[in-house]
Order: structure tokens, then sequence, then C-alpha cells
């Protein structure tokens, strides 16, 4: 606690230049992980950040029976490319995951319902060893056009035939 100037103090109880703190000097935002901007940063492979993002991979997981997942492709990459998928459009929402993202992810890459047989050729390869690398989820996630992220599932499924439009593979 601070003592007024002309309060006498016996030389014994003065702070001692040892324990005083130096003023800082100026401080500047230039270290590589620091934010210089309100917003996050955005592009390929980044990914989109988002609340409780594992309980979304329950949600996930849920629906695994309801997958019509043909010969030649792996449950496993299919929960997690979809997941990827449905984490983003949450994501860009501000919100934790529900159940429709993963309707809507499962709906757009064909797992539910009827999707042409070019859909099913295209996402084979491109869903393929998804639930082993992190930087494969990444890129099926950014494969999503923005444009597809603000429909619904059942939007999705009616216009199932434009797939080329919502994912650029």
């Amino acid at each position: 606690m601070t003592q007024p100037d002309y309060v006498p103090v016996r030389p014994s109880d003065r702070v001692r230049p040892s324990e005083r703190l130096n003023v800082p000097g100026a401080w500047r935002q230039v270290r590589p992980g620091e934010l210089l901007e309100l917003t996050p940063p955005a592009g390929d492979r980044l990914g989109a950040a988002g609340p409780d993002l594992g309980y979304g991979l329950k949600l996930a997981k849920r629906l695994e029976p309801r997958l019509a997942v043909p010969e030649g492709e792996d449950i496993h990459d299919v929960v997690a490319g979809c997941f990827a998928c449905g984490a983003r459009r949450a994501a860009t929402y501000g919100r934790a995951p529900v159940i429709h993202d993963f309707q809507w992810a499962y709906t757009l890459w064909g797992y539910m319902g009827q999707p042409p047989d070019d859909l099913v050729a295209a996402r084979t390869p491109a869903m393929r060893g998804a639930a082993h690398d992190y930087w494969h989820q990444r890129a099926v996630a950014d494969a999503v056009a923005d444009e597809a992220i603000r429909l619904t599932p059942a939007q999705v499924a009616e216009r199932i035939g434009e797939w080329r439009r919502f994912l650029e593979l």
C-alpha cells in the first residue's frame, strides 16, 4: 500500500530498489500466431471453428444405419468426410451442429436417397481415406460450394441432379 510523502517512514520500512519493477516498454502485436483482425483467417484447409463439434461427431455416427454405402466405399470414410461438411455448415451459422447438418451432408454427397451414377463415381475417390487423414477431411469439406451450405436437407434432396453446382470435385 502506498504511503503519502508527508508521513515519516523509517529507513528500514522504505521500499528497496530491488523490489521495484521496471516500467514495461511499448508492446506490439508481431508474433506470427496473433490475429491482427477481429475475423479469423479464411481459406482452403483452414477449417471453420465451431462449438461442441464432439457432439456433432456423435450425431453423424447416429445416422450410420440410414446410409446407403455401396461396395467399395468405407463407412468410416463416409462418416468422417460428411462430418467435416456438416461441422463446416454449423460453424458457418455460428452454432453447434444439429442432426440436420449431417442429414444435409449425407444427402448432398448422395448417401441418403437415390444419387445419380456420376455422383457415385465422383465421390468414391473423394471420400477414400477421409477417416485417416485430417487434411483429406478438410479437402472434402472445402469441396462443398458456399451456395449449398444455405440449402436445407430437403432442398438438397430435390436438387441432387445439380450436384456439380454444389460440389467442386
